[in-house]
């Protein structure tokens, strides 16, 4: 596996309510800086109380750019829960998503957030 580190930022907004306005939606774009380079653009559906710190997330985005040394795409899943002010964040590159040169990518993506409001990313990959 190897590790590419680095930031981006995140653009996020409201969209129609599904499910009857009990599942609100979201769209957003991110652009990725460092060894990740590249743009993503996602769905993004939530359900709870994020002002009280118990809710739920699911999204799904597609990353275009350069990885490794390798232009091409590949997709990721997400899944976040917040409860009790512990939160839980899983990222995962879809199985299959891979395209160009990054056909076949595989890995897991963990993120920070730093207390000025940097995302940061630390993704483990295997081509």
């Amino acid at each position: 596996m190897t590790t590419a580190r680095g930031t981006f930022t995140i653009q996020l907004a409201p969209s129609l309510e599904e499910l009857g306005g009990g599942v609100r939606r979201f769209d957003f774009t991110k652009t990725f800086a460092g060894e990740l380079e590249g743009s993503g653009e996602g769905v993004m559906l939530s359900v709870g109380d994020p002002q009280t710190g118990a809710a739920g997330y699911v999204a799904v985005e597609t990353v275009r750019g350069r990885l490794g040394g390798r232009q091409g795409g590949f997709a990721l899943q997400q899944f976040g829960t917040m409860d009790a002010g512990t939160q839980t964040l899983r990222y995962e590159v879809v199985p299959g998503s891979g395209v160009g040169e990054l056909s076949g990518v595989r890995g897991v993506l963990r993120l920070a957030i730093d207390s000025d409001g940097t995302h940061r990313y630390e993704l483990e990959f295997d081509l």
